[in-house]
């Protein structure tokens, strides 16, 4: 017997016409391109989009053509998502800080058709669009006063070009299973690997987000994600706040500790989200200028670990609520949120913020288990490492042009790549990626462990942590440093520091001290680039774990 319920398909733009709806004049403020300060609605911002969707239509887009945004986070990369999507075309996020070649590389794998870019990235494009043959129409974000003169083939304005629908448009109906978007993973080895999201996940990803252990976004949240549209789906926030009817506040393309500073000032944001590289610009910037957060009330740190002492200046200092994310680009990409249980709102201090540091729980969607390497359960004690596997309908099965590749184990779990560990609580803490983890004596090391402590020194701004060969313990810790500016220490004040702390075997066995520190496209340490600078370094005679 089957339900007598509604057929009423999961389809993204459903969202936009919801806020557009129920929430019309909530604003959408943006940092432009351009420079001004820019302010619309979101009712105008589905008009314009029901624009993109119509113009769209009559260049020829069909249903799964690929559409690249290689855009910062405005009103306008915002009415371009929707309007793609609107169609049942595909929106293709291009992450700028990816080499030029890989850049090539996703857009010919894409075969987009058609790219929409900020002014920011017309030279890059200049010099790319000979080796993209599958794209037919540039469309650059501006409007036809501040439009460059370019050599991009058909290169149009996008006011000029949505200036000729006039938005008397439906948006298509179609399977909720359709395409919706796609993402390429920012892997360090090889080609970076499509990830395509269907309008049904991407509509459940924004409703487990939204949920009060999650992000919990309300319409009375003023919301401003700095995580980029390009960046892993945007963590879902450009779906779930409209659907939610949020304020959304925009920042363009100033990533520097100021710039955010304002904008979280001057539009009384109340819900943020990046990485923690921009986190620290602003909390160096905050220092400098005693700046305070009188609005500010949550922020969602992710895409690499967040340093305790991160959450303990925000929570302590600026009385910000820090909710600590881990998830995939293969996610949508949230798997877990470290916000507190019953069974841990008793704790203060230092218990407290030993469980702010893990990743947290996964919300209702999203399943995880941890096994050995031949794929066995193990406990969830808080203390027995596995590998991480996650299923859930926001979680990948296969990448693009690669179905015949399984990716999932027995039970449709998918390999995250991560080592982590979970508690009885259902609290999940990565210890490192599988490829980083430290291997000593027949014991694991964990690297983000090390590099978290590290950071802690108040001298130190940033560290990493790779495991060298040992002829006797198989592998040791170096430890990297680069210090903040006008600081000078040593050594042997760092180990110090650190002594006590962990397991006296886990302490590095050397600390090499440099100007800066490599990272990857959305702001991970990369180590593969740390381990070829330091492939020939000699460690000590005597290590910590003698």
């Amino acid at each position: 017997m089957r339900g007598l319920m509604q057929d009423w398909p999961l389809l993204c733009h459903r969202i936009l016409d919801h806020a557009a709806t129920m929430h019309a004049e909530r604003l959408i403020i943006s940092r432009s391109i351009e420079g001004p300060i820019h302010k619309t609605t979101y009712s105008e911002a589905r008009h314009r989009a029901l624009k993109v969707s119509q113009r769209l239509e009559r260049d020829g887009a069909q249903l799964g053509d690929r559409v690249a945004t290689l855009a910062w986070n405005t009103w306008r990369h915002f009415e371009a998502w929707y309007g793609i999507m609107g169609i049942g075309a595909v929106y293709h996020t291009i992450n700028p800080r990816l080499f030029p070649d890989q850049i090539v590389w996703i857009i010919n794998h894409a075969e987009d058709r058609v790219v929409m870019t900020d002014l920011t990235f017309v030279p890059l494009l200049e010099k790319l669009a000979a080796r993209l043959p599958t794209v037919e129409r540039y469309i650059v974000l501006t409007d036809p006063a501040h439009m460059p003169e370019t050599s991009l083939k058909n290169a149009v304005s996008y006011e000029a070009w949505i200036a000729e629908s006039d938005g008397d448009f439906a948006w298509k109906t179609f399977d909720e299973n359709t395409a919706a978007g796609m993402c390429y993973t920012s892997g360090t080895t090889g080609h970076p690997k499509g990830v395509l999201y269907s309008h049904r996940s991407n509509v459940l990803h924004s409703m487990i987000a939204t949920a009060g252990d999650a992000m919990g976004i309300s319409s009375r949240d003023v919301v401003m994600p700095v995580v980029p549209m390009f960046h892993a789906n945007c963590w879902g926030i450009a779906l779930t706040a409209p659907m939610n009817g949020a304020t959304l506040i925009m920042p363009g393309h100033k990533m520097d500790g100021a710039s955010i500073y304002q904008m979280l000032d001057d539009y009384r944001v109340t819900f943020t989200a990046a990485v923690p590289t921009i986190w620290l610009m602003l909390l160096q910037h905050l220092e400098a200028t005693n700046a305070k957060l009188p609005y500010l009330k949550r922020v969602i740190i992710g895409g690499s670990a967040c340093p305790r002492a991160m959450t303990e200046k925000f929570e302590k200092n600026y009385d910000v609520e820090v909710i600590h994310a881990w998830g995939m680009t293969e996610m949508s990409p949230l798997g877990s949120l470290c916000t507190i249980k019953p069974e841990y709102a008793d704790l203060g201090g230092d218990a407290l913020l030993d469980i702010k540091i893990k990743q947290g729980h996964s919300p209702f969607g999203v399943e995880m288990k941890i096994t050995d390497d031949l794929g066995r359960k193990q406990p969830w004690d808080g203390k027995t490492f596995g590998r991480l596997k996650v299923r859930g309908p926001a979680v990948a099965r296969s990448y693009f042009k690669a179905d015949d590749e399984d990716i999932l184990d027995d039970e449709g779990f998918f390999d995250t790549g991560d080592v982590a560990t979970i508690d009885r609580n259902g609290y999940m803490q990565i210890t490192d990626r599988s490829k980083d983890i430290i291997k000593s004596g027949g014991e694991w090391i964990s690297s983000i462990d090390l590099e978290n402590l590290a950071v802690g020194h108040p001298k130190v701004s940033e560290a990493a942590v790779i495991g060298l060969r040992h002829p006797k313990w198989d592998e040791r810790p170096l430890l990297i440093v680069v210090l903040k500016k006008g600081e000078t220490a040593g050594k042997t004040e760092i180990l110090n520091f650190m002594r006590g702390k962990v397991a006296k075997w886990w302490l590095p066995d050397d600390v090499a001290f440099v100007d800066e520190i490599p990272h990857t496209a959305t702001g991970k340490i990369q180590k593969t680039a740390l381990r070829e600078r330091f492939k020939d370094y000699i460690l000590p005679e005597t290590t910590a774990a003698e």
